[in-house]
């Protein structure tokens, strides 16, 4: 054994020597027998070692090809205002670094903030309860769902077709392991049938709001779901339930989806914090870490984590959820972020994106260039328009790029999803629409 092969190893020899003494192994590279010599010792051509400053520059020349620019586009990740406090507050090292606070005698102040995140999301949803937290809104949607098919003890779940694809297809992935069967319908038209005709199998009926396209339906069959002991599931943006409908009103079992919009910056996709919440009787089906208040010896108010034993590091066999937690890095971030608001922050943040994308959507169709199919729907920070001008919707994107602007996400069809939260000014959505009637104007060069 080569003392150089191994030099970034605390162990000694002897130590490396006993343990695989222990699993009964001859040398460390037997524990990569599995691996194909075919990807064993690759020259990788690695480039030779930067000084910092060499580091700094040549990272920066990266980041320099990036092309920043001004979206109008959601789909589930959001351009949202992120209050400058919160970054520094986030990077402070008992933060960033913490882990699970199992000890509460030296853990109260991630303690106390788990619980005041906790708290935000109940006042936001209504709801009696809830984790802190997810790894995001998709993970946390499979996870409510098999709240309901482990408390109703049944293996069906119908879903809306307007939930997020994305979503959706990790639902499918894990369902698949966990016999559940899932079926996708229109809630509005197809639900009586379903119920009608196998309601003994349906664990849960799982709906979006507001949907992915944005739009605000009404869900006025919780009663029906209740009488039939069937869960009634609301995905969606907690941030928005400052201003519309929360899913408590609904009569919603469970409420689950992401909390990026509440000042979680966009980052290429993450991390970003996945919520549940949901009424008290349903409590030791939640996942994950679970704060409480209670008091210490001397009667002063403190933090514990509570219900551990739903949890895999006390019964990992009968664990609620292999999942277990998120990190609750960004449960910080928006915890701070709600209590820099407060409610009527909260509400003014939310007015302000319902606003944008009012105001967009009025934009666009003066263009001449976009056709309302569901002029008829109301809807929140989220539409779709039919894009009837020059070329397709994907050549009008790649224009619009090149000025600097990221338009609608293409659903196909030339039809686009728009979004606009508060970042977006009215001159860049003015910009926005200039630039999109200059382009189907009559002039071969604008291609």
């Amino acid at each position: 054994m080569e003392d150089l092969k191994y030099k970034y190893f605390p162990h000694t020899a002897k130590d490396i020597k006993e343990m695989l003494d222990k699993i009964g192994v001859k040398s460390i590279d037997e524990l990569f027998n599995d691996i194909p010599d075919s990807l064993k010792g690759k020259d990788f051509a690695l480039p030779p070692a930067l000084s910092e400053i060499e580091l700094r520059n040549y990272i920066g020349n990266l980041s320099d090809c990036n092309n920043p620019l001004i979206t109008f586009r959601g789909a589930g990740s959001y351009d949202v205002y992120v209050p400058s406090v919160i970054k520094p507050l986030l990077e402070r090292e008992e933060f960033l670094t913490s882990y699970t606070p199992y000890q509460p005698e030296i853990s109260q102040g991630t303690l106390e903030y788990i619980f005041e995140y906790q708290s935000y999301i109940c006042e936001l949803t209504g709801m009696d309860v809830t984790n802190a937290s997810m790894y995001d809104g998709a993970t946390a949607s499979f996870e409510a769902i098999m709240m309901a098919a482990n408390h109703t003890r049944r293996h069906k779940v119908l879903l809306s077709k307007d939930i997020n694809p994305r979503y959706l297809d990790v639902i499918k992935t894990y369902s698949h392991f966990h016999g559940l069967d899932i079926k996708l319908i229109d809630v509005n038209n197809e639900l009586d049938a379903e119920i009608e005709n196998d309601f003994k199998d349906i664990a849960c009926v799982v709906v979006e709001y507001p949907n992915y396209y944005g739009y605000l339906e009404e869900y006025n069959f919780s009663a029906k779901l209740k009488e039939k002991k069937i869960l009634f599931i609301v995905i969606g943006d907690p941030a928005s339930y400052a201003l519309i409908k929360a899913p408590a009103e609904f009569g919603a079992d469970i409420a689950c989806g992401d909390a990026q919009t509440l000042g979680v910056p966009m980052g290429f996709g993450g991390p970003y914090i996945g919520y549940i919440a949901c009424r008290n009787e349903f409590i030791r089906k939640l996942p994950g870490r679970i704060v409480g208040a209670t008091t210490d010896v001397d009667g002063k108010r403190g933090f514990v984590l509570t219900l551990q034993a739903r949890e895999q590091h006390i019964r990992r066999e009968k664990a609620t959820s292999n999942i277990c937690s998120n990190e609750s890095l960004m449960a910080l971030n928006v915890a701070i972020y709600c209590s820099l608001l407060g409610p009527r922050g909260l509400k003014e943040v939310a007015k302000r994106r319902y606003d944008a994308a009012h105001y967009l959507k009025e934009c666009l169709l003066s263009t001449g260039v976009f056709n309302d199919q569901y002029k008829d729907k109301e809807f929140y920070n989220e539409f779709v328009l039919e894009y009837t001008g020059k070329n397709n919707a994907k050549k009008l994107n790649t224009y619009l790029e090149k000025y600097g602007y990221l338009g609608g996400l293409e659903l196909g069809n030339n039809k686009l999803l728009f979004c606009a939260t508060e970042n977006r000014l009215s001159d860049e959505i003015i910009d926005l629409c200039e630039l999109i009637k200059e382009y189907n104007l009559d002039v071969e060069d604008l291609d």
